[in-house]
């Protein structure tokens, strides 16, 4: 492996950020969905489909998530769900983050509950 093939492994994302059109395939096909936002922020209107695993619980125990599938975190903006969806990768998990949050969800007209 020459250098600039090992400073890419070195610097490139062990996860992937995806929009809630890609989220929407990969949910069809049997992904995980996480909501990695606060209990306040949850009960502000979530995605149907999303199991809530906030932040800090995903620090400490990722039990009850299926490595046999892909995961995809989402929080408010994009920013928790990239730190979860990184966590999760380096726990062996197929980890996704979706670009722009629930902010971006809603804006896809995606349903919310």
């Amino acid at each position: 492996m020459g250098l600039l093939d090992s400073l890419k492994k070195a610097f490139s994302k062990p996860y992937k950020t995806i929009s809630v059109a890609q989220a929407k395939e990969l949910m069809g096909s049997g992904a995980t969905l996480i909501d990695v936002r606060s209990a306040q922020e949850w009960r502000t209107g979530r995605a149907p489909q999303a199991k809530h695993m906030p932040l800090d619980r995903l620090q400490a125990s990722t039990a009850g998530i299926q490595k046999t599938r892909p995961v995809i975190a989402i929080c408010a903006s994009g920013v928790r769900s990239a730190s979860a969806a990184r966590l999760l990768a380096a726990k062996g998990y197929d980890a996704y983050s979706i670009r722009g949050g629930m902010a971006a969800w809603r804006q896809a007209g995606e349903p919310v509950r």
